[in-house]
């Protein structure tokens, strides 16, 4: 009798699955105004996060774009910025507005995702720029680059709490 190994599955129609949380929710009410760490926030389809700078037009970069809705960053890209950088950053001085943990942001562009109960679309990486650099005092440029986060747009309303689940769709 000839055991044959079943054939791989195609790169293509591979899914694969993954689930993370939402570590911190953070907001600033104007621009260059300190991040405040919350507990929820209300997602606006076409807005962004209730309160947020980008919300009420306020942001330093803002324009009427999807992209500008919300903001995503990995804990474990902080995490190793303090490590590779010896330099302290607080997740909320990464002036994103949501905080993941084992959510793999980079590979969500183009893509949709559950944020607890709201649905989002990556729109594009969030490289940092000389005005975190700026606001921070620390060298983001460098060492964020290519883990800066995800920006994106809010597909349905609802609020986004710490310790909600992020999940593929």
């Amino acid at each position: 009798m000839e055991v044959r190994a079943s054939s791989p599955v195609p790169h293509h129609q591979r899914s694969i699955m993954w689930q993370g949380k939402v570590e911190s929710i953070h907001i600033a009410t104007a621009a260059k105004a300190p991040m405040q760490s919350v507990s929820r926030a209300t997602a606006i389809p076409g807005v962004g996060l209730d309160g947020d700078r980008y919300a009420t037009k306020q942001g330093t970069f803002y324009k009427p774009l999807p992209d500008r809705e919300i903001t995503l960053i990995e804990v474990e890209a902080i995490e190793a910025f303090r490590r590779e950088n010896g330099v302290e950053m607080l997740p909320g001085e990464a002036r994103r507005n949501v905080v993941t943990r084992g959510v793999p942001l980079n590979h969500l562009v183009e893509r949709e995702f559950q944020v607890g109960e709201v649905k989002i679309r990556g729109i594009r990486l969030c490289e940092p720029c000389s005005h975190l650099e700026g606001l921070t005092g620390r060298p983001v440029v460098k060492g964020l680059s290519h883990r800066g986060g995800l920006r994106a747009q809010i597909l349905s309303a609802g609020t986004i709490k710490v310790g909600d689940l992020v999940r593929e769709l």
